[in-house]
């Protein structure tokens, strides 16, 4: 059986799909664990820090796959009224405005970021440093920005195409 090649876009998906994966299973690994020390003694501290950082790996790294499959909800009660070149210009600019979004949050994130490293900042509960999730979950946005820009230009290649045939 031959597999076909994937494109560097699908593979990225693909490896934070598997780092989000494996944050999530530490998460349910971690609630549980929660719950069973619980019962018998205390619960282990930092459990919600931990949980709320991971679960930001979780929902950013999963923005770009979840684009690229068009798994986000979409409300086109008006939209699906309109022709289908109005409906393929509004989709545009959608995923224009949306790679605007992406990139900006990936950019504020970034610096707040820059911010935590420079000042030293720890977490509160179990004092570790939490940049780096927040650097994870700028990267998770510029894979949705990524895959936006890929959106994007298909779009407008498949207009192009479309106007040389006519």
């Amino acid at each position: 059986m031959l597999m076909t090649p994937k494109s560097p876009i699908e593979n990225l998906h693909r490896a934070l799909c598997s780092i989000a994966g494996i944050a999530l299973t530490g998460m349910i690994l971690l609630t549980f664990g929660n719950i069973l020390t619980r019962l018998v003694w205390k619960p282990i501290p930092g459990s919600v820090e931990l949980t709320g950082y991971l679960s930001a790996v979780v929902a950013a790294f999963s923005l770009g796959f979840t684009q690229s499959r068009k798994g986000h909800i979409a409300v086109d009660i008006l939209v699906s009224t309109l022709s289908g070149k109005a409906r393929a210009i509004i989709q545009v600019l959608n995923d224009v405005l949306c790679l605007g979004f992406a990139l900006l949050i990936a950019w504020q994130v970034w610096l707040r970021a820059l911010v935590l490293m420079r000042a030293g900042e720890l977490s509160e509960t179990l004092q570790i440093v939490y940049y780096p999730f927040l650097v994870l979950t700028s990267l998770g946005f510029l894979s949705l920005a990524l895959t936006l820009v890929c959106d994007v230009a298909a779009a407008l290649r498949a207009e192009h195409i479309g106007r040389r045939t006519t």
